[in-house]
């Protein structure tokens, strides 16, 4: 009994032995049976593979020995790709294929790719397709009749020239390249970009089809509705209509053209900026202006320049050069036949010309009556004459000067040969005349004061000095700026002979030369030298008026002065009940 059940102890345990080895071959089969399943799927996403063909046959002995020959709605597939075509060559050793007639790639929903023939290497992901190519990629298309696709790197290839349309923009060029994930292109050899009325000519440009980004280099030629941009570094947005340009370039618009070290203009608002050396140029008026920083508007007319800011103005072989801190341009009547321009300049003016100088504080000239006029402090020096007064303004005829006006404390002070006595006459107005840009007459009104030395014809000495006032004079001066005659309606006056003349007869009152202020030359404009205080023009107030002082006896007294002086009715809290002066300190 106890070897019966040793025995049968014995057989359970083989059983369960036997058991376990089932369960164990049994999972040593699944584990074979599914590598390979496994192995089949990786060869298949791997390997080109043939999904359909109505005719498949080899060629052992023929031209194709390792090609499997398909014809009949060819359809293939690699890696998500699919490959149609009329006719192939499936060379599965190389896992490549050759392609014929009506050759259709596409690659997801974004991509597709059809020409005449192609190959495609499985191995490397490259596709090649030749004549009548079409590549589209989201909203852009490629033409071109020769074509690489490299689709590890997402780029394709053209090099027999081809065309991209992106919504308005066609971009021409020999060689470029596409790159499908960034969506940017490159093009090179005989570019050309057409963006609505837009044509780009260049050699090189990068393109951006998300932004319709535009980046050229090398020499660059923008034709834009009828203005000429050209420059060796830039951008272009094409949806926008604006441009960046760099290295010195030129925007050419009808009869005006701004060069400058950068550039920036938007089509739209017609606002444009540049920066470094910037020369803005007006070929029908004959004029330019120079500065670092220059914005204008070619819509409105209006713009301003600072920072080494200079106006140029040529006429009759002779140019006027004006500089000041800033220069601001307005054009009125644009785009009309009455069309004119005023320059404001503001702070630290000078001019400079060969025939006459001037400095101020700020000046205007005024295209349409051909007017220059200067404010504060003005001083205007032709030859060995200076007139300075209130307010000067000047008129020309091609730049030739024809007519100058000086209103307020005008003062002429012509310096003589031995360059220690001067002819002067004051008043508070003064008018001088021109013929072929030479003084010949001058008209002094209200308080005319002169002094005027004689001349002996005969030795050129001076004969004494004539101290005079009137009310009214006028001065006649001939072609060799020799005095020929003084009128007066009536006068007081007195000739001292030169070794009595009286100390207080030698000057005017109002006398100062200021010949320390003369700029010397073209680039002696940008030096300011200032006027020293002295000299300047004072505003004072006149005694009554001091004294005139407003009643105000309610509690607010403090707060309603200071409104007033915000309005201008008082000044230090005294009312204006008549004009200022301005006078000028005597030397």
């Amino acid at each position: 009994m106890k070897h019966k059940k040793n025995l049968i102890i014995e057989l359970k345990r083989h059983r369960n032995r036997f058991l376990l080895f089932l369960c164990l071959f049994g999972l040593c089969m699944l584990c074979v049976y599914a590598t390979p399943q496994k192995k089949r799927q990786t060869i298949q996403d791997e390997k080109v593979y043939l999904e359909h063909a109505d005719e498949l046959r080899r060629d052992m002995y023929g031209l194709n020995p390792d090609a499997q020959i398909l014809k009949g709605h060819v359809r293939l597939k690699h890696k998500g790709a699919i490959l149609t075509c009329d006719s192939a060559y499936l060379y599965q050793e190389a896992n490549s294929v050759r392609a014929y007639g009506n050759v259709f790639f596409k690659q997801g929903d974004t991509l597709s790719l059809k020409g005449d023939r192609g190959f495609y290497d499985g191995m490397n992901q490259m596709l090649e397709v030749r004549k009548n190519v079409i590549l589209k990629h989201r909203q852009q298309t490629l033409l071109t009749d020769s074509l690489n696709y490299d689709r590890l790197y997402n780029r394709a290839y053209f090099f027999d020239g081809g065309k991209l349309i992106d919504k308005q923009d066609n971009l021409v060029s020999d060689w470029g390249e596409y790159n499908t994930k960034s969506r940017e292109a490159i093009f090179y050899y005989a570019v050309k970009l057409r963006s609505g009325k837009n044509l780009v000519n260049t050699d090189t440009l990068y393109y951006n089809t998300q932004k319709s980004l535009a980046h050229f280099k090398g020499p660059t030629t923008i034709n834009s509705n009828g203005d000429v941009i050209k420059t060796t570094d830039g951008f272009f947005d094409t949806k926008k209509d604006k441009v960046k340009l760099y290295s010195r370039s030129s925007i050419k618009s009808g009869s005006r053209v701004i060069t400058g070290d950068t550039l920036y203009r938007d089509k739209n608002t017609g606002v444009g900026r540049g920066f470094g050396n910037v020369v803005y140029k007006d070929l029908k008026n004959k004029n330019e202006l120079h500065a670092n920083v220059f914005v204008y508007n070619e819509k409105t007319g209006r713009g301003y320049a600072t920072k080494q800011a200079l106006l140029k103005d040529y006429s009759q072989g002779d140019t006027l050069f004006v500089h000041a801190d800033s220069l601001r341009l307005e054009t009125f009547y644009l785009n009309t036949d009455s069309v004119y321009r005023k320059v404001h300049g503001y702070k630290h003016v000078q001019a400079y010309r060969t025939d006459f100088q001037g400095v101020c504080d700020s000046l205007v000239i005024n295209g349409k009556d051909s007017c220059l006029t200067m404010f504060y402090d003005p001083v205007l020096w032709t030859d060995n004459r200076q007139v300075l007064g209130e307010r000067i303004r000047v008129y020309t005829n091609d730049s030739t000067l024809r007519y100058a006006h000086v209103d307020g404390q005008a003062l002429s002070v012509e310096q003589m040969a031995d360059k220690t006595s001067y002819n002067q006459v004051s008043a508070k107005s003064m008018e001088a005349f021109f013929h072929d840009g030479k003084l010949r007459k001058m008209v002094c009104t209200d308080n005319v004061r002169l002094i005027f030395y004689p001349i002996n014809d005969a030795d050129s000495t001076k004969i004494g000095l004539n101290y005079t006032e009137t009310d009214t004079m006028r001065i006649f001066v001939n072609a060799n700026r020799e005095l020929e005659r003084i009128w007066m309606p009536k006068a007081q006056g007195t000739i001292y002979p030169l070794n009595q003349i009286p100390a207080d007869k030698l000057l005017l009152p109002s006398f100062v030369w200021l010949d320390y202020l003369r700029p010397l030359s073209k680039n002696d404009i940008f030096t300011w030298r200032g006027n020293k205080e002295e000299h300047k023009l004072r505003i004072i107030t006149r005694p009554s008026e001091q004294n005139s002082s407003v009643e105000l006896n309610d509690k607010s007294k403090e707060e309603a002065i200071k409104k007033a002086e915000a309005k201008g009715q008082l000044v230090n809290g005294k009312e204006k009940k008549s004009k200022q002066l301005r006078v000028k300190r005597r030397r």
